[in-house]
């Protein structure tokens, strides 16, 4: 009984590895440009150090948002809730609502996280990426943001006073 348990438990062994290879995947999530936004932002404060990290919040106060099958404007009231840890990361959560020009509200709870650090060179590192999700009417032209994943990076390009986030629904 001990030979064929052990025996046993030997073939699952290897079944096991040879089912934990890794193959190439093959069908590969494309992007799709959705929109660009362009937040105007309050002053920051900060709620110090606690428990957690370093609290900061930034008020949203405005902007504009266009994509190709939307446009509107930012409304006032949000904010950004950051939290910042002593590795250089920081945790960003940003809760706001846009309208759209034909008076659509949408609500939008943007998380992601801001990192810095140095690569194996020494060189400067910084990572910000970021998924909002989209709360929208399930009755407008605008439901097809509650039915995808969505990614955003900053863009720093510009001169805009504030932060530029485009933003691409993954297909």
């Amino acid at each position: 009984m001990k030979k064929f348990l052990l025996s046993t438990i030997a073939m699952m062994a290897y079944l096991m590895s040879v089912n934990a290879q890794v193959s190439e995947p093959q069908n590969i999530p494309q992007l799709e440009f959705a929109l660009q936004l362009k937040v105007t932002l309050g002053e920051a404060y900060s709620c110090g150090e606690t428990q957690h990290g370093r609290r900061t919040i930034i008020p949203i106060t405005g902007g504009t948002f266009e994509g190709p099958n939307i446009k509107g404007t930012i409304l006032n009231g949000g904010a950004d809730y950051q939290l910042a840890n002593a590795d250089n990361r920081t945790e960003l959560e940003a809760i706001y609502c846009i309208k759209t020009d034909d008076g659509v509200n949408i609500h939008v709870r943007n998380r992601g996280i801001i990192n810095t650090g140095k690569d194996e060179q020494g060189n400067p590192t910084f990572y910000f990426k970021a998924a909002p999700q989209f709360e929208a009417p399930a009755d407008s032209k605008y439901a097809w943001l509650n039915n995808s994943l969505f990614l955003c990076q900053p863009d720093f390009a510009t001169g805009f006073k504030g932060i530029v986030l485009n933003v691409w629904r993954v297909k």
